[in-house]
């Protein structure tokens, strides 16, 4: 049980990380003029992305284990909804990040503010994916 119960610790963190991104970050960032927004951007792109990648794997791998261990529909799909981020990343959002890791940020850039809007909106699926995995391991752990 001890993994199911760490799988669910770790959902929660990457729920929290990416609901904080999408409630504070975000919309701070957005108030700055477009030089410091990307410059802003980048290096809390870069540290994040780690970080929540990170904990998707770990809670991933918790989750699966837990599944294997115990049984339960709901560890299975909890494992599976808090590693979406990493395709859903690598597929739909890796466009717009590989721009805007790109681009200069000591010279203006036009359509940096548009493409971090984008990939703010975007970002709201990774919220979505968290809150559904930690719900799912929630339901496991408290499952006979």
């Amino acid at each position: 049980m001890l993994s199911g119960l760490l799988a669910l610790t770790m959902a929660a963190v990457f729920a929290g990380a990416a609901i904080y991104v999408s409630v504070a970050e975000q919309p701070a960032r957005l108030r700055l003029d477009d030089r410091a927004l990307l410059q802003e951007w980048q290096p809390a792109y870069k540290r994040g992305a780690a970080m929540q990648a990170s904990i998707a794997i770990v809670a991933c791998v918790l989750g699966l284990t837990a599944w294997w261990q115990l049984g339960g529909l709901a560890f299975l799909v909890g494992a599976v909804l808090i590693i979406l981020p990493w395709p859903w990343t690598l597929l739909v959002m890796m466009p717009a990040n590989r721009v805007l890791e790109a681009l200069d940020a000591s010279a203006d850039n036009p359509h940096a503010r548009s493409l971090i809007v984008r990939w703010g909106n975007l970002h709201l699926m990774r919220v979505a994916f968290g809150v559904l995995a930690t719900i799912a391991f929630l339901w496991a752990t408290h499952q006979p």
